[in-house]
């Protein structure tokens, strides 16, 4: 079946993206340092977490991180300041194989959170290239209504080493049916309440499948 383009969902009002008007010029010692992908939203690698960057996290306003590693390598990359910021830690392998959709809306969530109360994250696995570039490109997906091709070039225009592995794009391609779906249901119910009208029984969302582990990848 035809993969749909966010054209194909009119009712969709997603926010605009921020413009790219402040790109600044990439080079290569970039690729150890983090970059804000839109306002309070950052990527990059361990490097920019390390227990030496404690100062420059909070000179940057960073209340919020998201730590994303495999369990083999939890003894180099870990949250270094539990008592300073917000962590979010997940065990991810970069694998084609890995079933990294599950942890999509549990990141979304996160830095939602993070956004709505002021604060400024920091997403980060190891060399900030794979792991965190895929969750990074999901949330401005979801966030703004892109398909996988823009929210891609969007991120990279940022971090221009990011390159996500085979698997995690696959997935990240079929995940904009997906949101956009579920962001049709959501506006769906919630017009719904607003009439004073039961929901139809909508009990459960796709984030629950993922969450229990019940998607897997095509």
């Amino acid at each position: 079946m035809a993969m749909e383009s966010p054209s194909a969902f009119p009712v969709c009002k997603f926010p605009k993206i921020p413009n790219e008007d402040d790109i600044a010029d990439w080079t290569y010692s970039k690729r150890r340092e983090m970059q804000e992908i839109v306002p309070g939203i950052f990527l990059g690698p361990y490097s920019a977490a390390m227990k030496s960057k404690l100062e420059h996290l909070k000179s940057q306003g960073i209340t919020h991180i998201v730590c994303i590693r495999q369990n083999i390598e939890a003894n180099f990359v870990k949250p270094n300041f539990p008592n300073d910021f917000l962590y979010l830690v997940l065990d991810v392998a970069d694998t084609t194989t890995e079933n990294i959709i599950r942890y999509f809306p549990q990141v979304k969530a996160f830095v939602d959170d993070c956004v709505s109360k002021g604060g400024k994250v920091l997403v980060h696995g190891n060399a900030g290239i794979s792991r965190s570039a895929a969750l990074m490109i999901a949330y401005i997906m979801e966030t703004y209504g892109l398909a996988y091709r823009e929210a891609f070039l969007f991120v990279q225009q940022r971090r221009f080493c990011i390159n996500p592995n085979e698997g995690f794009t696959q997935q990240l391609m079929e995940y904009e049916p997906i949101y956009l779906a579920n962001y049709q249901a959501k506006q769906q119910i919630a017009n719904m309440e607003s009439m004073g009208r039961p929901n139809g029984g909508v009990k459960r969302s796709y984030e629950d499948d993922m969450e229990d582990g019940n998607w897997q990848p095509l």
